[in-house]
């Protein structure tokens, strides 16, 4: 029999105290430094919370992935995707938001807690236009705390340095077909996607 922690205080005993850098580097802005680092990013993981529980949902563009709109609020435009709007479902009823951004070949992490809203503003839907295609919503997040993550987790996956693991892994048609017990056509649907994906990423 599994047992498990149940209070706080079980849980700190197990821990040592946060050294005075872990807490200080915690603030409600972006300063100038965690701006750069974070219109460096072309990915990042937006975790949204609702009545069903938990989603996670990864965001990527060609260039930042949020734009800077002012030291505390953030903009993330909703590409298009599969239509689930799961993220922006959970957003409309509880504004909690976290993001998590990425930058290929960095060890470090820079993490964003805050609430977001959903805007159809017409001029910052504007900022993002694609040739002629623009977000149909706009997530606009205002930071509540931001800062860096240790490099760690990086480090010990050896993430950016491993190279390419994905040799066997199903793709998404074979694993729709699993599902379906081969009643949907995976092969199909891999075949289709290139062309598919080119002329929907906008």
């Amino acid at each position: 029999m599994m047992d498990f922690l149940e209070t706080v205080e079980e849980l700190e005993a197990l821990y040592g105290t946060p050294v005075e850098m872990a807490l200080r580097k915690v603030t409600d802005h972006l300063t100038s430094a965690y701006r750069t680092w974070i219109e460096a990013s072309r990915f990042c993981v937006l975790t949204t919370v609702g009545p069903e529980g938990t989603d996670g949902s990864p965001r990527g563009d060609d260039g930042s992935v949020v734009t800077v709109l002012d030291p505390r609020t953030l903009a993330l435009p909703d590409w298009r995707g599969n239509e689930r709007i799961d993220s922006l479902r959970n957003i409309v009823r509880d504004p909690r938001v976290s993001l998590m951004f990425m930058v290929p070949g960095s060890k470090n992490v820079m993490r964003v807690n805050g609430q977001a809203r959903l805007t159809t503003d017409a001029d910052l839907r504007a900022r993002f236009d694609k040739g002629g295609k623009q977000p149909r919503v706009v997530i606009v997040i205002r930071i509540h705390e931001v800062y860096p993550q240790c490099a760690r987790a990086i480090v010990r996956s050896n993430l950016w340095s491993c190279g390419d693991d994905s040799a066997g892994l199903p793709t998404i048609g074979q694993m729709m077909t699993d599902l379906t017990s081969g009643a949907f056509d995976g092969a199909a649907y891999d075949r289709d996607w290139p062309a598919r994906a080119k002329s929907t990423m906008w």
